[in-house]
């Protein structure tokens, strides 16, 4: 039910990024606009890649797939719900046995963390995904587009 209700209120948030500020930054340490809003479409893509097999390796050629940057908001939303899609179905068809096994998290000899997958999912496909969004409501107020309200109306919409 998080899943569900966390992702339809991070899909408002992709829906208003505007692809003709996509370089916007808010700070020089920043990642740009369009560069954030595609981290954001697919830190989700971590649950499935969790759910299936039993570790990553990033030092590993191939281990992190390139993603080709979005053009607009289409491609952006098409990505999105594409890695929701396929984490949904990751997360309905797990039992609990699956989510207890561990997953371990590795930079080749240097194993950063083993957790069982119920907390890696936790940790690198719900925390961080939410971590970045809420950076991205800044970057919208920043840049001038109205926040969507999450857990109830935004600044923007309070007289909405």
């Amino acid at each position: 039910m998080e899943y569900k209700f966390e992702m339809a209120n991070t899909r408002k948030m992709l829906e208003r990024v505007p692809f003709e500020k996509a370089e916007y930054k808010p700070h020089e340490k920043s990642r740009a606009m369009a560069n954030e809003a595609m981290h954001i479409a697919n830190v989700i893509s971590w649950i499935p890649r969790i759910m299936n097999t039993p570790e990553l390796d990033v030092t590993k050629p191939g281990s992190i797939p390139k993603v080709e940057l979005p053009k607009n908001n289409q491609e952006l939303l098409a990505m999105f719900d594409k890695n929701y899609n396929e984490g949904l179905k990751a997360l309905e068809g797990a039992s609990d046995e699956t989510m207890m096994t561990p997953w371990t998290f590795r930079s080749g000899d240097h194993v950063i963390f083993t957790l069982p997958k119920v907390a890696a999912i936790r940790n690198m496909g719900l925390n961080h995904h939410y971590h970045h969004r809420g950076q991205m409501s800044v970057y919208l107020r920043l840049a001038g587009v109205p926040v969507p309200g999450m857990y109830g109306p935004s600044a923007d919409e309070a007289n909405l």
